[in-house]
């Protein structure tokens, strides 16, 4: 048996990318699809404005008013008898005495100042307000 020099019937060398580039591809579109629903909190109706973002490294407390006077620290649902406790409990060890509260805009503005209040008395410094940007068409 002898192999003249067109005969290519020995090992193949190259590397076959279509299953890798297949690979990425599905889970491209799989975190693609998911990263929407991955968002933290409770579902509130925002009001509108236009601010600039605020950026932030550390991780953030978030205060959510439902439209129900519901109130959640992050996910978890509080009392605002209780609110002024659990805050000074999260904040106990921390420098950075920071909240975004996030309160639907049906709740009203009366209760929203008392939450407010509540937190300023638990010793945050800085309440930042969570709203969704507005669509300006100039």
């Amino acid at each position: 048996m002898s192999f003249s020099s067109g005969d290519r019937r020995g090992a193949m060398s190259d590397i076959n990318v279509t299953p890798l580039v297949d690979v990425m591809l599905v889970l491209l579109i799989i975190f693609m699809v998911t990263a929407p629903m991955m968002t933290q909190g409770v579902d509130v109706n925002l009001p509108k404005a236009s601010a600039k973002g605020l950026n932030s490294e550390e991780e953030k407390i978030i205060l959510t008013i439902t439209r129900d006077r519901q109130i959640y620290i992050n996910k978890a649902e509080v009392s605002k008898s209780e609110l002024s406790e659990k805050i000074k409990h999260i904040f106990a060890n921390k420098p950075n005495r920071e909240v975004f509260l996030k309160a639907d805009r049906d709740v009203t503005y009366g209760f929203v100042v008392e939450v407010m209040a509540t937190l300023k008395r638990a010793g945050i410094e800085k309440v930042g307000m969570v709203t969704e940007p507005t669509l300006d068409k100039k």
